[in-house]
């Protein structure tokens, strides 16, 4: 596990297959994301803080939550429940719900697509967001199975455009970091090539899936 501290009482924890974040102040902790299990995430937030920690999850995919045993508890939005193991005690989260830490003050955003309880953190002040995987710099974006819906991701990518001039750092769960706020509106443009069927697809090694290249992102559908 890496640990860095990106930004004043913001870390970035990175195994190198997922990243979480922790935000620290002298009375509580944020963490977001939990990682894979073997990423032993409590044990490293433990050595940064001893403060109580309140787990805010971007989407209920397991190398997010496969940590959450160390917790306990976390704050979940209901679309993705069913994703995370019964015996972790869940909180609803919703849109415009807000989580203060220090100096930083989080608001969720709704954007389903990725799955259907993603959402985005957004801090207005600092100008500052944690989309989860909904939005990266080249991808891949799984969106094939179940709990995916392309058209969803299309629509939540548009409501994140009106944040474009809001935010000046994304700071996304996979791949490059940080990244612009222009990425939304490019991962929403190829979002909607492969909707329209114009991006080439190619059939995954061993996923069952084809892998779709857009100009600027990767989908995974």
């Amino acid at each position: 596990m890496h640990v860095s501290l990106f930004a004043e009482n913001l870390y970035v924890l990175d195994d190198g297959k997922v990243r979480q974040f922790l935000i620290v102040s002298d009375g509580n902790a944020i963490l977001i994301d939990t990682g894979f299990k073997d990423s032993h995430i409590y044990e490293e937030v433990r050595k940064i803080t001893t403060a109580p920690i309140t787990v805010l999850m971007t989407h209920g995919d397991g190398d997010h939550a496969g940590g959450l045993d160390g917790f306990g508890e976390c704050y979940l939005h209901e679309g993705d429940w069913h994703l995370v193991k019964d015996n972790i005690k869940k909180h609803a989260m919703h849109e415009g719900d807000i989580f203060k830490c220090g100096e930083y003050c989080l608001e969720v955003i709704e954007i389903p697509g990725h799955t259907y309880g993603s959402v985005a953190f957004f801090d207005r002040k600092k100008k500052l967001m944690f989309p989860g995987d909904s939005v990266q710099k080249t991808g891949p974006i799984y969106m094939f199975g179940n709990h995916r819906n392309l058209d969803l991701y299309i629509e939540s990518q548009k409501k994140l455009c009106e944040y474009i001039d809001k935010a000046d750092t994304i700071l996304p769960c996979h791949n490059e970091y940080p990244i612009t706020p222009d990425y939304i509106e490019k991962n929403l443009n190829d979002a909607i090539l492969l909707k329209e069927g114009k991006l080439k697809g190619e059939k995954h090694e061993f996923l069952p899936c084809c892998t779709y290249t857009g100009e600027y992102t990767k989908f995974y559908y």
